[in-house]
């Protein structure tokens, strides 16, 4: 049996280290609780107790920084949990060894991602590494509250300083103030809410503190290209020394297509005797197969790629590095806006434009979605409101029967008995 004596601050002092082990003093108060005497000097308090068959020893506390008294009343406090059916070690254990949020954005990255389109995942894990991991990286997942999302998704939605654009040199850049980025913190609120959904069937947590968080409103942007402005891109396209770039940029207008499609389209996805662009599920951002029919105006830019691009590529717009298309036209496309004036003008504008064009034509909203490859009606209704213009057209032919016509009517006062309107 080891030695039980009541354990004092002079005990504790005056306690010798053996060399070659540690040993315990027990106390005579608290069952189990003792101090552990290190061969290195060392003072440590600890209770001993049995929990489902095995014996446990847990260290809960250091002296000199933990008082004997201090240690006594934790001993007491841990005893009862142990006598009501606890194991005080085991969940200092599972805790130690629950997934943590970089273990869970780790995961998350290696199975989910890879399921996703390339760009689309490189932009969530940007996200998740920047803006997530150095908030929350050492929490455990479980720990995670609504309240950690929404003060997350605050701080993302008031945005960040950024550098000055208009000056050339890097370093001489002064920070503007801070723009508010509503739009990125729904995207990574969606994106919290998938990963932590599979974070509770991975059983790594019960519920899913991302499942209603606060979507912020969205002001949809809408640029669209005027004639006169469309007239000026056909232009500088025409006169532009780069072909290979302002063939890409015709095609975005002429197709409506993304410009990562036209970038990646290769020869054998055109069939130009039935007018068509099949677009494989891989070069989509739905993920699905998507085949459109084509102007002759964009036939014949393939042709003429088919002439200008050296045989055994397979891409129409293939690029510098030797079997891969072309990476980059932002700079070309920067000096086209500088060119005509659209400063305020995105590649992805044009597709807009596309859509617009269409509406003008008679389209319908069914017909535009599916030339531009919406999986959701819900996208395209957002051009909902440019068919005002053919249906303000018929209201006013309507009210134009209704209008009463001027009539002619007899002046009793006018002595002369002219008629008068």
């Amino acid at each position: 049996m080891p030695e039980r004596i009541k354990l004092t601050e002079k005990v504790l002092r005056d306690a010798e280290p053996v060399p070659g082990r540690d040993y315990q003093i027990f106390d005579t108060d608290v069952r189990g609780f003792a101090v552990c005497i290190y061969r290195g000097g060392g003072r440590a308090f600890t209770l001993d107790y049995r929990h489902a068959g095995r014996q446990r020893r847990m260290t809960f506390g250091r002296w000199p920084e933990w008082s004997v008294s201090a240690a006594r009343e934790r001993a007491k406090e841990l005893r009862r949990e142990i006598d009501a059916g606890a194991d005080p070690l085991g969940q200092r254990e599972a805790k130690r060894e629950a997934p943590r949020v970089t273990d869970l954005i780790e995961r998350y990255c290696a199975e989910h991602l890879p399921k996703l389109a390339e760009r689309n995942a490189s932009d969530q894990k940007s996200a998740l590494a920047k803006m997530v991991a150095p908030v929350w990286g050492r929490k455990l997942v479980k720990e995670i509250t609504s309240t950690d999302v929404d003060k997350l998704l605050n701080k993302v939605a008031e945005g960040r300083p950024r550098p000055h654009k208009e000056k050339p040199n890097n370093r001489a850049k002064k920070l503007q103030p801070a723009k508010p980025t509503p739009v990125r913190a729904n995207r990574i609120g969606e994106v919290l809410r998938k990963m932590f959904t599979l974070a509770v069937e991975w059983g790594w947590c019960e519920d899913n503190p991302a499942q209603r968080f606060h979507r912020r409103i969205e002001t949809a942007r809408e640029r669209f290209l005027s004639k006169d402005e469309i007239n000026s891109l056909a232009a500088a396209l025409d006169a532009a020394e780069d072909r290979r770039a302002a063939d890409i940029i015709r095609m975005c207008m002429l197709t409506g297509a993304r410009l990562g499609e036209v970038r990646q389209s290769r020869f054998e996805q055109f069939n130009l005797e039935h007018m068509s662009w099949s677009k494989p599920p891989t070069m989509t951002k739905q993920r699905r197969a998507h085949r459109v029919p084509i102007s002759d105006e964009t036939a014949a830019i393939v042709r003429q790629r088919q002439l200008l691009v050296p045989k055994g590529s397979p891409w129409l717009f293939p690029g510098d590095t030797p079997g891969q298309p072309v990476q980059e036209v932002r700079r070309f496309w920067a000096q086209v806006q500088k060119q005509c004036g659209l400063q305020d003008v995105r590649i992805h504008d044009l597709r807009h434009t596309f859509a617009s064009l269409l509406v003008s034509g008679g389209a319908s909203l069914e017909m535009i979605g599916k030339l531009l490859g919406h999986s959701q009606m819900q996208t395209t209704l957002r051009y909902a409101h440019l068919m005002d213009s053919p249906l303000r057209a018929g209201v006013d032919a309507v009210a134009s029967a209704f209008r009463p016509k001027p009539r002619l009517v007899h002046d009793a006062d006018d002595q002369g008995g002219r008629k008068t309107a």
